[in-house]
C-alpha cells in the first residue's frame, strides 16, 4: 500500500502459499481499513516461491497490478481484475489476478465442525483416495474460498480434525448464505480430482449435528444405479461466542513484558563507535530503540510495570571464566525484576560495562527460563499472556534446541515470543522460527501447535518512526492471545474496576506519558565506568560463588578483559535459573544449576 505522501510502498499483508498450482484460489483474507475521504493505493505483487525460508528477493517474481480502493469497491461484485506485468518485460501477459472485497461485519460467533466421509469414490490406481475439503462461498456471480481441511492419505472413510471458523468468515454474518462444500482427491501435481459436492448453509450446519451430506458429482449423475460418491457425516457442529483482544483486556487479562537481550562477542567492544552496544548519547542504539518502541507499547498493560530482564552470552564477574546464558540484568536471578521502561535501559546501560562480551549465542535457555515463569499462570482467575522480547545481533548456535523449546511453549504455555534483528548480520535462518509458511517440528517430530514467534529486522525500521516497529513486532500479539485463551477454553472476565490514571504531555509535540505517584521514571542510560560493577541491584559481591573454578584470583576490574572471539565449542556453561530439559549441549548443561521449581530458588545459593 503506498503512503500518506504516495511516494513508497509498505506492505500490508500476504496470502498463503499454494504449490505447483497455474490458477490459485487464495484462502487468507487481508484486512484494511477503508477510507472514503483518501486516495488509498494498492499494488499486488505476485511471486513463485521457491525458497520457503529467503526473503522475496529471492523467488521468482511473476507479476504486478496497482488500482486504488475504490477501483475495487465499485467493481461489479466488488471484484477488481488485473493483468500481471513484470516491467523488465512489459509486454508479456503474465496471468491475471481477481480481488475480491467485502466489508466486515461485526459478529462475534465462531462454529466448531467436525466432518468425517464415508465411502468416498476411489480415484487412485494404486491405490484409494487422498480426500481434502474445501467450503466456498457466493459472492455475487464469484465463489470466495474461507477454509480448506487437510488431507487424509489412502482412505474412503477420512476422519478430518475438527476445525473452528468465524461466522463472519464462513458466511460473512448471513446464516443463510449457501456454502458449498467440495471433496477432492489430492494429487502430487497440484491437479486434484472433484470427488463430489454439497451445498448446506451456517444455520444448517448449526442445528443438524449428526446429519449425512450425500456428496454428488454431476459427471456421474446420468449414470443408472448412481446414487453418489460418497457421504459427509457432520459429527458435531458447536457454536462458540468469540471473545475479543480488548475484552480480556478488560476483564484483567494482564501482557507481561520479559526482556532477553544479547551479550555475546559479534556485538563488538562497548566502547568501540562501530560497536551495536556503543550508546550514542543522542540517539542511543538499536537495542535501546527496539526496547524503546515495544515496552512503550506493552508498558500500560502490565498493572505494576515490572519486567524480568535477562542476558545471555557474556562471561560474568568476578571470574569471567564460564559463559552464562541467562543470567539477570540486575544481578539478581532469584528477582530479575526492574521497573518501567527506564529501569530495562538502565540495567542494560550497566550490564554492557561490567560482562565480558562471548558467546555462542543459545536461545533455547532463555526459552526455556520464561516458559517455566509462565507456567505457573494463566488459569480462568489469573490471566497472563507473557511476551518475550529477545534483542540479537547473529544467528543462533542452538537452533534445534531453540525449535523444540519452542515447540515445547506453543503446546501449552500463554507466551510469544519476539525476535528482534539488530545489525547487518544474515538473519535467513530466523524465517525459520517465524513459522508463517511452515509449522515449527520438534526433534521428535511434534509439530508446533500455535505459531507464536514474530521474527523482525530492526534495519528495515532504521528511518522509520518507533511506531512502525512497534507494529510489525506486535501486530500478531492480539491473535496469538486469542487463539492460546481460546484453544485453553479461558474466557474474559467481567471487567475489572481500574484505577484512575493521569496523562501528561513532556513538552510541545511530545506523546502523552503516563504519571502514577510521581513524575516518570526517566532513562540516564550512558556507559558507566568499567572499574567498578555498577547497575546490579543488589552489588555484586567480588567473593560471591557464581560456579565452580571461583577459587582462582578475580581479575582486575580497572585492566578491562579483552574481548575474545567466541569459540568453537561451548566453554562450561553457568546460569542462573532454567527448566530442567537441557539436552543437546555440549558440553551437556548441568541440571543442578537450574531449579525445576521457581519456590527452591532462594534455597539454591550460588547457582
Amino acid at each position: 500500500m503506498a503512503d500518506s505522501k504516495g511516494t513508497s510502498w509498505y506492505e500490508v499483508g500476504r496470502t498463503e502459499m499454494i504449490r505447483d498450482n497455474l490458477n490459485p484460489r487464495f484462502v487468507k483474507a487481508i484486512p484494511l481499513d477503508y477510507r472514503f475521504e483518501e486516495v488509498q493505493k494498492l499494488k499486488f505483487c505476485v511471486y513463485d516461491i521457491d525458497h520457503p525460508d529467503a526473503n522475496l528477493n529471492a523467488q521468482d517474481f511473476i507479476g504486478e497490478v496497482e488500482c486504488r480502493v475504490s477501483d475495487i469497491v465499485t467493481s461489479k461484485d466488488s471484484t477488481f481484475k488485473g493483468v500481471l506485468r513484470c516491467w523488465s518485460k512489459p509486454t508479456q501477459n503474465r496471468g491475471i489476478i481477481a480481488v475480491t472485497s467485502e466489508e466486515i461485519k461485526e459478529n462475534g460467533y465462531s462454529l466448531r465442525i467436525h466432518f468425517t466421509g464415508n465411502k468416498m469414490d476411489k480415484k487412485d490406481f494404486f491405490g484409494k483416495s487422498d480426500p481434502f475439503f474445501v467450503i466456498s462461498r457466493k459472492q455475487g456471480e464469484q465463489s470466495v474460498v474461507v477454509h480448506k481441511s487437510e488431507t487424509i492419505k489412502n482412505t474412503l472413510d477420512p476422519h478430518w480434525v475438527p476445525f473452528e471458523i468465524s461466522i463472519q468468515t464462513l458466511c460473512n454474518g448471513d446464516t443463510n448464505k449457501e456454502l458449498t462444500v467440495e471433496v477432492f482427491d489430492w494429487n502430487r501435481s497440484g491437479n486434484h480430482e472433484l470427488i463430489g459436492y454439497f451445498t448446506t448453509t451456517a444455520h444448517e450446519l448449526s442445528t443438524s449435528a449428526g446429519k449425512e451430506f450425500q456428496v454428488i458429482n454431476r459427471k456421474y449423475t446420468s449414470k443408472k444405479n448412481y446414487k453418489n460418491s460418497g457421504v459427509v457425516n457432520l459429527r458435531s457442529c458447536e457454536t462458540i461466542k468469540k471473545a475479543t483482544f480488548l475484552e480480556y483486556i478488560q476483564g484483567g487479562c494482564e501482557i507481561n513484558l520479559v526482556v532477553a537481550i544479547d551479550f555475546t562477542a559479534s556485538n563488538l567492544k562497548p566502547s568501540d563507535p562501530k560497536s551495536l552496544h556503543f550508546n550514542n548519547p543522542a540517539t542511543g542504539n538499536e537495542y535501546t530503540r527496539a526496547i524503546q518502541a515495544v515496552g512503550s507499547i506493552l508498558a500500560d498493560y502490565d498493572s505494576d510495570r515490572k519486567f524480568p530482564c535477562y542476558g545471555f552470552g557474556a562471561q560474568l564477574p568476578p571470574h569471567f571464566r564460564e559463559v552464562n546464558h541467562c543470567f539477570a540484568l540486575n544481578g539478581d536471578i532469584r528477582n530479575p525484576e526492574v521497573h518501567d521502561i527506564a529501569g530495562i535501559l538502565n540495567a542494560y546501560g550497566n550490564t554492557i560495562n561490567s560482562v565480558n562480551l562471548y558467546g555462542p549465542t543459545y536461545f533455547a535457555p532463555i526459552i526455556q527460563t520464561v516458559s517455566e515463569i509462565a507456567s505457573h499462570h494463566s488459569t480462568q482467575e489469573d490471566q497472563r499472556y507473557y511476551i518475550l522480547l529477545m534483542l540479537t545481533d547473529g544467528e543462533i548456535t542452538d537452533m534445534q534446541n531453540t525449535i523444540d523449546a519452542i515447540v515445547n511453549a506453543a503446546q501449552s504455555l500463554p507466551l510469544s515470543i519476539v525476535i528482534v534483528g539488530v545489525g547487518n548480520a544474515d538473519f535467513t535462518n530466523m524465517n525459520t522460527l517465524d513459522g508463517d509458511d511452515r509449522a515449527l517440528r520438534s526433534s521428535s517430530g511434534k509439530e508446533c501447535a500455535r505459531d507464536i514467534v514474530q521474527f523482525v529486522p530492526m534495519r528495515e525500521f532504521r528511518n522509520k518512526p518507533y511506531e512502525a516497529l512497534a507494529k510489525a513486532t506486535l501486530e500478531e500479539i492480539p491473535g496469538q492471545l486469542l487463539s492460546y485463551m481460546n484453544a485453553r477454553r479461558i474466557h474474559p472476565n467481567a471487567p475489572v474496576a481500574r484505577p484512575e490514571r493521569i496523562f501528561e504531555n513532556l513538552g510541545p509535540g511530545q506523546p502523552s506519558t503516563f504519571v502514577q505517584g510521581g513524575a516518570p521514571i526517566q532513562s540516564n542510560f550512558a556507559p558507566p565506568p568499567s572499574n567498578n560493577l555498577v547497575g546490579f541491584n543488589p552489588p555484586l559481591d567480588p567473593n560471591m560463588n557464581l560456579g565452580p573454578n571461583n577459587s582462582a584470583a578475580q581479575p582486575q576490574l580497572n585492566n578491562p578483559v579483552q574481548f575474545p572471539n567466541p569459540p568453537t565449542t561451548a566453554p562450561q556453561v553457568v546460569s542462573g535459573v532454567a527448566p530442567a530439559s537441557l539436552q543437546g549441549y555440549n558440553p551437556p548443561l548441568d541440571p543442578n544449576m537450574y531449579p525445576s521449581n521457581p519456590s527452591q530458588r532462594d534455597l539454591n545459593q550460588g547457582k
